[in-house]
């Protein structure tokens, strides 16, 4: 039965005027961005499991995109938990999962984000996409989650990067290689549903690599992403937001480096310190009296922050003069 033929005239009966064909076709996905445009004043938090809060150990993210933003200031937090899902998993100490996306919610309230970067899924590699479809759904009800806790805030949707094969007894990746090849398909479709920017982080990164043992290994084991590795992880997310990278060696990054690591340590200790369950948890009677201090990391934050920025803009000006 054609219902498109007949639905003005069901539409007629029922006293309406009848719909524009257009407003009665599924919603098509929005078309795909070539660049992310990022505001003055913009806060980026960065989500997801083990790829993004590694990134902390290296401080190599931040300083390349603030140079590659110019002028634009922005401030990054790096919200990441290894081996989180988007249900949640790795966030929740002693209860279910639900425990978790409440800790995010609350991390969420506190830093106000316009901006979320997001990476999740490299655990299908392992699963056979038997998963998928149960991931997509918890992705879909994190997103609603972030948006209600941050109103307005913009989504980048990136793909897990490839695995790596290395000599035994390490296992070979392909097969993880091909399986998130497939997640990458499935990533770019959902991010367009979702209105969100889509970074295909998998292919930037060389996509299924060919056949045999990694030639120049960027990770420890495969997984984990070296010093080496995550420069070329974060040169090629720049690449993906529709940004230049800088085009400076690593030691003239070191000055804006250091002052990120500093920062992020101190993020780290705010936003999930040591004995959280003595200072806000079930414990909380023995120790609880401490839990004043942990906002007093706020104002040393800040003022990280405005080093980075001082670091960046003497970079510049060095780099205009020259």
């Amino acid at each position: 039965m054609n219902w498109k033929a007949i639905l003005p005239a069901l539409v007629c009966l029922l006293g309406a005027a009848p719909l524009p064909a257009q407003e009665v076709s599924a919603p098509t996905p929005a078309a795909e961005k070539t660049m992310f445009e990022f505001k003055e004043g913009d806060r980026l938090v960065l989500l997801g499991n083990t790829v993004i809060e590694r990134e902390q150990r290296y401080g190599t993210f931040e300083p390349r995109l603030a140079l590659a933003l110019g002028e634009t200031k922005i401030t990054v937090r790096n919200l990441a938990w290894s081996g989180d899902t988007v249900f949640g998993h790795a966030r929740s100490y002693f209860g279910p999962p639900q425990e978790g996306l409440d800790r995010l919610s609350q991390h969420l309230q506190l830093l106000k984000p316009t901006v979320m970067l997001l990476c999740y899924g490299s655990e299908l590699a392992h699963e056979r996409l038997v998963g998928l479809p149960d991931f997509l759904t918890g992705y879909r009800n994190l997103l609603d989650l972030i948006r209600k806790q941050a109103p307005g805030v913009r989504i980048i949707i990136a793909t897990p990067p490839p695995l790596e094969t290395l000599p035994p007894p390490l296992p070979d990746q392909t097969d993880a290689n091909k399986r998130l090849s497939s997640l990458r398909d499935a990533l770019r479709k959902f991010a367009g549903s979702q209105q969100a920017y889509f970074i295909d982080w998998f292919e930037l990164m060389g996509g299924v690599p060919k056949p045999g043992r990694t030639a120049q290994a960027l990770t420890e084991n495969g997984l984990h992403y070296t010093q080496l590795g995550y420069e070329k992880l974060s040169t090629q997310l720049i690449t993906g937001l529709g940004l230049t990278p800088p085009s400076l060696a690593s030691a003239e990054l070191e000055p804006i480096r250091k002052q990120v690591l500093k920062k992020d340590e101190l993020f780290f200790n705010r936003w999930r310190p040591q004995n959280e369950t003595y200072l806000f948890g079930f414990r909380k009677h023995e120790q609880g009296q401490n839990a004043k201090e942990i906002p007093m990391f706020d104002p040393l934050i800040d003022e990280v922050d405005a080093q980075i920025q001082a670091a960046k803009t003497a970079l510049l000006a060095s780099k205009k003069t020259l």
